[in-house]
């Protein structure tokens, strides 16, 4: 799930305001971001928004993703 930091970044979103939008702590996506933890599906559509990618995106390898 490294390309939630990937695709965050290039969109220029902190990790504080993709945690505000989808209404959980920071602490979470860094969590996310670190690979210590993945995000629950029924978020996934929503981070897919924001982040302006498919859910498949999420999942694929940053050399693939842009």
């Amino acid at each position: 799930m490294n390309n939630i930091k990937y695709l965050r970044e290039i969109r220029g979103i902190t990790q504080h305001k993709l945690a505000e939008l989808l209404g959980i702590n920071q602490s979470t996506v860094a969590m996310w971001e670190t690979g210590e933890s993945m995000p629950r599906a029924a978020l996934l559509p929503k981070i897919a928004e924001i982040l302006g990618c498919s859910i498949d995106e999420l999942f694929k390898k940053v050399k693939e993703v842009g």
